[in-house]
């Protein structure tokens, strides 16, 4: 079917605006971070729950004394409309992914641009759930900063006319092992960033003369680590069906189910590393910094593999490429 021009200029149009919004929501929350009290005192809220809930000392309240909220502060008020934009850009840009979907007649995620700009989706949305059920917001710069500077490689750089996939790209596989890609590679730069916060946090506990200004306004480095351990624990078994998935697609069309292909490689590192940062967890009880590193070391093979190896290299999965 021929390509929709129209429906193609209006999603360039609106991932456009939700990265010029992005870049606003960036401003507003590090506006918050810089000059905010409220997420220094909801870290301190969350770190008496992981207290309660690990046997420490419960918090009671004084019967006929009502207790007063903390009066809102200007910064508060633009990190609230920070997420507001947050919310907003989300929203234009899953409408981008959508028209061009509509425009090309096939799953939005047939090359470099297109995957890029599904990977930022969720990586956005994922952030939302996480300041939905964590005091974080103040931290929401940190994590969209990454995602500003993405899509504007990814805009620029990387951009691609909307036109049909290649016949190799044919098959109802895309939608099935690509899509578990991107919802795991997205996911995955959510643990990623609050990994590397939780090393800047504990780096100022074991030593307050490290990063003094930047280091007190984290949350506590409990929070930190349950949003890396979490966010990664669901991703991770996604992250698996799209590695199987995508052994099957290419028995299907390669005639061999691995076949040591640069990017298969690297996916499959990245796979041990989150595997071996799970089990870890789970069977040596290791927390706190090796973990993180571990969670740091397993996100960056994962943008490694997201760009240099489509890009500079030369695989069999070079005609996902940038067009």
């Amino acid at each position: 079917m021929p390509i929709n021009e129209t429906l193609s200029q209006y999603s360039d149009w609106s991932y456009t605006t939700a990265a010029a919004i992005y870049v606003l929501a960036l401003v507003f929350f590090l506006i918050e971070q810089s000059f905010g009290a409220k997420g220094r005192a909801a870290a301190e809220r969350a770190k008496q729950k992981v207290l309660v809930g690990a046997g420490g000392p419960s918090v009671t309240e004084t019967p006929g004394v009502i207790s007063t909220p903390p009066q809102t502060g200007r910064a508060e008020r633009i990190g609230r409309m920070g997420a507001a934009l947050l919310v907003l850009g989300a929203l234009l840009h899953l409408s981008a992914i959508v028209l061009r979907g509509l425009a090309t007649h096939r799953a939005p995620w047939g090359n470099m641009y297109e995957y890029g700009m599904a990977t930022m989706f969720v990586a956005v949305v994922t952030w939302l759930v996480v300041i939905k059920k964590f005091p974080v917001r103040h931290l929401s710069g940190f994590m969209l900063l990454p995602v500003v500077i993405l899509m504007f490689v990814n805009g620029t750089m990387l951009y691609t006319i909307a036109a049909p996939v290649q016949p190799a790209l044919q098959s109802y596989w895309l939608i099935i092992h690509v899509s578990a890609a991107i919802l795991s590679s997205g996911a995955f730069l959510v643990p990623g960033v609050a990994s590397v916060l939780y090393l800047f946090r504990t780096a100022h506990d074991s030593n307050p003369a490290k990063f003094p200004k930047f280091g007190p306004k984290l949350p506590e480095a409990d929070v930190l680590d349950r949003i890396a351990y979490r966010t990664t624990i669901i991703c991770f078994p996604i992250f698996t069906f799209g590695v199987l998935c995508g052994a099957v697609w290419a028995e299907a069309a390669w005639g061999r189910f691995w076949g040591w292909d640069p990017k298969e490689t690297v996916a499959f590192i990245a796979w041990v590393i989150y595997a071996a940062y799970l089990h870890s967890r789970a069977t040596a009880g290791w927390r706190g910094k090796r973990a993180a590193v571990i969670n740091v070391v397993g996100f960056s093979a994962t943008v490694f593999n997201l760009f240099f190896v489509n890009l500079v290299t030369a695989g069999l999965h070079s005609y996902a490429g940038v067009g």
